[in-house]
This record gives C-alpha cells, sequence and structure tokens, in this order.
C-alpha cells in the first residue's frame, strides 16, 4: 500500500512516447541500444511504425515489409538506421537495407545458421554480434555484395544473455556451472571478462533476478535474491572494476519485502519497484553503510514511496480533452536500463525522472543530504538552497560541527577538481593548440568560492557570520584552497565591521586570504576605520611586493621619510621622482623634513649629475626657492638648476 502523503520523489516524463498498443493485429518490440519503440502490424505487411528516443515526429520512421512467415522475435536499426535486422526464426536473422526511409525489400540478406539464436545487438553501423547457444559472433553486413561475413568469434555453451548497450558488455549464463561471463564485445573484438563469483557452484541464478546497468560510471551486475536467514529480498550489487578485474560483490540492498520487482537506475541511483506495495524504493551505493567482511549493506536512502500519479490526457472532441490516470505499477509494464517504463497495453513510454525537491524534506541528517546531493545531476542548485537555510534562519551555535562537515564535503570535491585543472594547465606544452587539448570533465557538483560567497552576502553583517566564514576559510585551507578575491573582500568587510582587527592582522600575516594589489587597495578604504586597518593594507602589499603602492600610502600619510628610504631601496636611487617627494614633503610644513628630503635630492644629484643642481625635467624650482628663503646660505651654495 502506498504510504507517499503525497511526496513522491521518482515520475514518469511528462511527454510520453505514444504509440501502437499491442493488440491481435500489433505486436511491440523495444530496442534499448537506440531506444526505440517498434509498432509492428500483422507482421509488417500493414505497417511498421518507429518511435524514439524522443516525442518528436522528425524521428518517426513508417514503412511496410512482407511478413516472410514466423512471427517476429526482434527487430532492430542499425545505429544510422540504414539497416533492419530481424529475427523470425531462432537460427536465422533478415538484413533489410533502407535507402532513406523505405526499406529495399528486393535486396533482403538472409542469414541462417546452426544454432539457436538467443538475440543480437548492433556494436556499429555494420557490425552486428549474435549471441546463440554455442557462442557470440561478430558478424560485418556488406550490403553491396548481399553478404553477412563473419570477423570474430567466441565459443561458449550460453543459457541466457543481457546487454549493456553503455558499455558494451554482454553478461552470459553458461550452461556450465551457470556461471555468468562478461564479455565486451566492440568493433570485431570479443574480450572475454573474468566471470561474476556467485559464492556457490551450484547458485542457480535466472535471468529475470539479474539487470545489467551502470552506476557512477561502473558496470553493475544487479542480482535479486533472497536472504538466506531472513527469507526477505535483497539485491547484491556487482562491479566490473577495472579491466582484468573480477567483478567483485562489493553491495548488498536490503529491501525488507517479499514479492516481485523491478529495477531501474535514475541519475546514478538504483531504484527497485515493488509490486505489490506500489512502491519504489532508492538507493545510493555512495553512501555509507554497514559493512560486514568488505561488503557495504545499505538500506533505503528513505522510505518507500510511490511514482507520482500520472494523468494521460487522451484525444477528445471536448476542449478540456479526456484524462485518463495510468495504473502504476501495472502488470503491463516493462522495464528497460537505465530508467525507461514501457506500458504496452496502453501504448505509452516514459522516462522516469528524479524529483529531488521532495527527498530533501524526507532525509533529516543534513550530512548525509550534502553527500546525497553531490551525486546527482540536478543537486547544485538543490544543495546551495540547504547551504542556504542552515546558515540562515536555521543557524544555531549548535550547527558549528554540521556545517564543518558539510564544508568538508563540498571543498574536498571543489580541491580534487582545482587541483586536475592546474595539471592541465602545468602539463599542456606550449606547441599544442588549445582545441586539442583534452579537458577533464568537472565533478557532478561543483560549489565553488563564488557560489558560497553568494550564500553569505544574504547573511552579512549579522552575529554569526563572522564564524561562519572563519569556518569556511578554514575549511579551504585545510585542502589548500586559497581564497579569492570576493570572498577575501568579504571576509575582511565582516571582520572591520566586527572591529575584529586582531583575527584580520592574522589572516594577512598567515596569507590566508588573497594577498593582491585590490584586495589590499580595498583594505585601504577602509582605513578611515581604524589606522590598524593601513597598516594591515602596508603589511600585504610588502609581501607582494607592491612598492610603489605602499610609497604612495606613505607619501599620504606624512610618513615623507619612510617612504623615500623604501624608494631609495626598491626603486634604485636614479628612479626616485624629487618633485613627488619635495611636493610631499612641502605639505607637511615641518622643515626639518623637507630640508631632510632636499639634502637627499642634492647629494643624488652630486652622485648622479657631478653637480647639486636639479635638473630642468625633473621642474623642481618652486621647491628650490622654497628652500632658498627658508634656510638662506651663502649664495655659492645655493642650489641651481642644471
Amino acid at each position: 500500500m502506498d504510504n507517499s502523503n503525497g511526496i513522491h520523489y521518482i515520475e514518469l516524463s511528462r511527454n510520453p512516447i505514444r504509440f501502437d498498443a499491442v493488440s491481435q493485429l500489433t505486436n511491440v518490440f523495444f530496442d534499448d541500444s537506440n531506444k526505440q519503440i517498434f509498432a509492428v502490424r500483422s507482421g509488417g505487411a500493414t505497417g511498421v511504425v518507429v518511435k524514439g528516443p524522443v516525442p518528436n515526429e522528425d524521428t518517426v520512421i513508417s514503412f511496410c515489409m512482407n511478413d516472410r512467415g514466423g512471427a517476429i522475435r526482434s527487430i532492430k536499426f542499425s545505429p544510422d538506421n540504414q539497416i533492419l535486422a530481424v529475427q523470425r526464426k531462432e537460427n536465422a536473422v533478415e538484413f533489410v537495407c533502407f535507402q532513406g526511409e523505405q526499406p529495399m525489400l528486393q535486396d533482403i540478406i538472409t542469414h541462417q545458421v546452426k544454432t539457436m539464436i538467443h538475440g543480437f545487438v548492433w556494436i556499429h553501423n555494420r557490425e552486428v554480434a549474435l549471441i546463440s547457444n554455442t557462442g557470440v559472433e561478430v558478424y560485418t553486413v556488406l550490403p553491396e555484395k548481399r553478404q553477412v561475413r563473419s570477423v570474430k568469434s567466441l565459443s561458449i555453451s550460453i543459457k541466457w544473455f543481457a546487454w549493456c548497450c553503455d558499455a558494451n558488455v554482454a553478461l552470459l549464463c553458461t550452461t556450465e556451472g551457470n556461471s555468468l561471463v562478461p564479455v565486451l564485445v566492440k568493433q570485431k573484438v570479443i574480450t572475454k571478462l573474468p566471470k561474476v563469483d556467485l559464492a556457490s557452484p551450484s547458485r542457480e541464478v535466472q535471468e529475470s533476478k539479474v539487470t545489467l546497468g551502470q552506476v557512477y560510471g561502473v558496470l553493475a551486475v544487479l542480482i535479486l535474491q533472497s536472504n538466506s536467514s531472513s527469507g526477505m529480498m535483497e539485491v547484491e550489487v556487482h562491479l566490473l572494476n577495472g579491466p582484468g578485474l573480477a567483478p567483485r560483490k562489493c553491495h548488498v540492498l536490503r529491501l525488507s519485502l517479499v514479492g516481485r520487482f523491478a529495477i531501474n537506475t535514475v541519475d546514478n541511483l538504483i531504484v527497485v519497484h515493488h509490486q505489490a506495495t506500489g512502491t519504489s524504493l532508492l538507493f545510493d551505493i555512495s553512501l555509507t553503510g554497514e559493512v560486514i567482511q568488505d561488503i557495504t549493506y545499505h538500506a533505503p536512502i528513505t522510505t518507500g514511496r510511490s511514482i507520482k500519479p500520472f494523468g494521460l490526457k487522451l484525444p477528445s472532441l471536448s476542449p478540456d480533452g479526456q484524462i485518463l490516470q495510468c495504473e502504476l505499477y501495472s502488470t503491463h509494464w516493462v522495464l528497460f536500463q537505465p530508467n525507461i517504463v514501457i506500458d504496452a497495453k496502453l501504448g505509452c513510454m516514459w522516462y522516469l525522472n528524479l524529483c529531488i525537491d521532495p527527498i530533501c524534506n524526507l532525509i533529516s541528517d543534513r550530512i548525509r543530504l550534502t553527500e546525497f546531493l553531490l551525486q546527482r545531476s540536478s543537486g547544485k542548485q538543490v544543495l546551495l538552497k540547504v547551504l542556504g537555510q542552515l546558515v540562515d534562519d536555521q543557524y544555531k551555535g549548535t550547527l558549528l560541527p554540521v556545517l564543518e562537515t558539510i564544508f568538508s564535503r563540498i571543498n574536498k570535491i571543489y580541491a580534487s577538481w582545482v587541483q586536475l585543472e592546474l595539471q592541465n594547465q602545468t602539463a599542456q606544452p606550449s606547441n599544442v593548440k588549445t582545441s586539442t587539448v583534452k579537458h577533464t570533465s568537472p565533478p557532478i557538483v561543483l560549489i565553488e568560492q563564488l557560489d558560497m560567497v553568494q550564500i553569505f552576502q544574504r547573511i552579512a553583517r549579522r552575529p554569526h557570520t563572522e564564524t561562519i566564514l572563519m569556518l569556511y576559510l578554514q575549511s579551504l585551507n585545510k585542502f589548500n584552497i586559497a581564497a579569492q578575491e570576493e570572498l577575501s573582500k568579504m571576509i575582511i568587510s565582516e571582520l572591520i565591521h566586527n572591529h575584529s582587527f586582531d583575527t584580520l592582522r592574522r589572516l594577512v600575516s598567515y596569507s590566508m586570504v588573497l594577498e593582491s594589489k585590490a584586495v589590499a587597495c580595498f583594505l585601504l578604504s577602509h582605513s578611515d576605520v581604524d589606522t590598524a586597518i593601513s597598516q594591515v593594507a602596508i603589511d600585504m602589499l610588502g609581501k607582494i611586493q607592491a612598492h610603489e603602492i605602499i610609497i604612495e600610502v606613505m607619501l599620504g600619510q606624512g610618513k615623507v621619510i619612510d617612504a623615500l628610504r623604501l624608494a631609495k631601496n626598491s626603486l634604485g636611487l636614479d628612479k626616485v621622482p624629487a618633485r613627488k617627494f619635495l611636493e610631499a614633503a612641502h605639505k607637511t610644513n615641518d622643515d626639518l623634513i623637507f630640508h631632510s628630503v632636499f639634502r637627499f635630492f642634492q647629494m643624488r644629484n652630486l652622485k648622479l649629475y657631478e653637480t647639486l643642481a636639479f635638473p630642468k625635467a625633473e621642474q623642481c624650482t618652486e621647491f628650490i626657492q622654497h628652500y632658498n628663503s627658508t634656510f638662506p646660505v651663502d649664495n655659492s651654495l645655493k642650489p641651481q638648476i642644471s
């Protein structure tokens, strides 16, 4: 029984692909490689309509073909839709070439074998793999020669098989020992992989209990079985972790139910549907669980919920139309990987979609929710919303450990991405064109500093904001991530607002905020609040050797002698502008300072030009006159202009 209470975290796609429903005259087939659905009327004699993978009229292919006797068992297009493969007999497959969207029925190629064909899969536009009871064989279809030529084969006794088109892997159940053997099938290549460890040689696995799919980019063999002690059903997850490595039982999903089940994968989640209760259970193998002998046992992320009810609009003369409430978890449903639901009797094909927002209300543990959202393709905005709530109206002092852990989860991924980007930039040779460089895909959810700044700006100048900012900055520092300009400015603003000048001084001293001219100038713009800020800015400028700005600041503060000393040491004697310093000294109205500065430049002139006189280009006439009037000396020693 559904206990959803109006909350649903799985829904059917809004616009299903509609096709002719199954009837006495119409058979329906689905090709999970091309995601095409075939409605075949009267064996093809009165029409074949092919739709998919999107509800778009441009993707519809309609044609007729002869009923050559025998019911169609399987029908699939090549990836380019130019060759149609049809199996009517257990030992033969027909290949029909197409010109445009119409079949060339006079040139049908029939390939017959001496074995029983379990099925076939296209692996290229002109290559097809036949999987029979005696093995796997790859053929090249040559339309111009009307031939089918064998290019590779693997002999193995096969009871049944499952196919994963995303990984090009067939899972073969052998008749000898009931082994499950993965086989990689590509163009002209068949590679037998290590078999799945079923723990017991006598264990028999039924085809209906096995699902083959990809979870987090890794091929997964999902086996539905009954727990020997509790009697409840569970799903074993065997992962093919790498080339040459045997599939290993890494996870077990505890269903705590009995009955009929079906499995989909949606956004790297394993969705287990239970027909009797009309609910779907969500499992995320990336989350922690109970570990027993290196196997992680998972409970559902939250209690089982029904798929969201779906109303199908029917053709009607009424402007409002008629709405048919579809039967969920119907006995007519057939599920395909990764997230396809087909109701052949109703004539609808849907994609299952994840509704993330309701899940946020069902997972009370904010850390676990963060880990969950970091792995969802549409999780970023939802996670930012959750973070905004945590630092805003839900914030309490007790949340600090929670926030610290969440920041660590976010920044661990962020740090890995920053490191990869850095490696890509440093490893790129100068003679390699940018277009040829392989770019690393970003993480599923990447929360960068600018994202966090937007959240922090909403709580600016509140009592707890400084604490949260320091916590985030500490987390960045833990993962060796440098604070960027916007974050640095916000932290500085909060510290100045709270008069936390000692903290500000320590942050600059330990280089925990960005050291740049822009940030230093931002500090200087707040120097009227407290003199300590100006000194912090000068310290930062000194660390980045921005001596010219420091000199300007010192001159503005009337520290002419200190500025002159710094200019001499950093710029060099010949590059110190006399007029600027004489003007600054004159503005101090301190004759002693003016005298010291003036005499400094006289000595400079003597050293550089072998005369006390100032070069005319320095335009120091007014200051020479001021010196002569303020400090009268013998006319022979009065400075002149050369």
